[in-house]
């Protein structure tokens, strides 16, 4: 009777950490942001265009997205890639995999994050994008020139696209971003956070890929929604925990 006894906290602790374990967060997988050009579901879309073509597959974009995503001042955002001048095509083809990620990726979920902005009312926040991919970014863009280390504020819009403000020098990408990691955090707002992970870990979202051998970023954004998961304990309940956990060490120890 005493051993019934003394495992019910063990049943206990273990039936609280199943239920956690499962609770549904569906949300953070294989989702599109509520933004501006998104779908509201990811589906296959088999004429994406060009760099945004590993998506097609499961994309939250459409296939007129794609095409834009690669002009030089598109509808989608109207902006100017060549702000200061011509961007090297060594560098601007970042830039439209950056979008198409953006745009056509449904595997951000675990960085969506809501706002409050006329334009959307979700953005990612810190994806941690993988070493490689930042590192490339910054190389191939050093030879080019900006205005601006957040390219996300302060233009001016008055002539439809983006202009440099007032009193803003063009000089080399390197001056406004020293390190790859400026660049990759930087440059919208903290959407990225640079990861010091490699490609194929498993770890860090990855621009690049070849679709041919899968989409490596669901397993990332498997990874991170079941630690979010994991790590998900309703308000109050620490105590709880505190005191099961406690239990179930002494009756180990006994």
């Amino acid at each position: 009777m005493a051993q019934r006894v003394t495992t019910q906290p063990l049943l206990l602790l273990l039936g609280v950490a199943a239920v956690w374990a499962a609770r549904p967060r569906t949300e953070l997988l294989n989702v599109c942001m509520d933004a501006k050009h998104h779908k509201e579901k990811p589906s296959p879309e088999d004429e994406l265009h060009k760099q945004c073509s590993p998506w097609k597959k499961n994309s939250c974009c459409f296939t007129n997205t794609s095409e834009e995503a690669h002009k030089d001042i598109s509808y989608l955002y109207k902006f100017n890639w060549n702000h200061c001048g011509h961007m090297t095509p060594a560098c601007k083809r970042h830039f439209i995999q950056d979008t198409c990620l953006y745009e056509c990726s449904p595997n951000l979920g675990p960085w969506i994050q809501e706002v409050n902005q006329s334009w959307r009312k979700e953005r990612i926040l810190d994806v941690p994008l993988c070493k490689e991919d930042c590192q490339q970014w910054w190389e191939d863009c050093r030879t080019s020139y900006t205005c601006k280390s957040n390219w996300h504020k302060g233009w001016d819009w008055s002539s439809g696209y983006n202009r440099c403000p007032a009193g803003a020098a063009c000089l080399p990408f390197h001056f406004y971003f020293p390190t790859s990691a400026a660049l990759c955090s930087e440059i919208w707002s903290h959407s990225y956070k640079p990861s010091n992970y490699s490609r194929g870990s498993g770890r860090c979202i990855q621009m690049w890929f070849d679709p041919a051998q899968g989409n490596p970023n669901e397993e990332v954004a498997r990874f991170y929604a079941l630690a979010m998961s994991a790590g998900a304990v309703p308000q109050g309940a620490e105590p709880l925990l505190l005191s099961l956990a406690l239990m179930l060490q002494l009756w180990l120890l006994g």
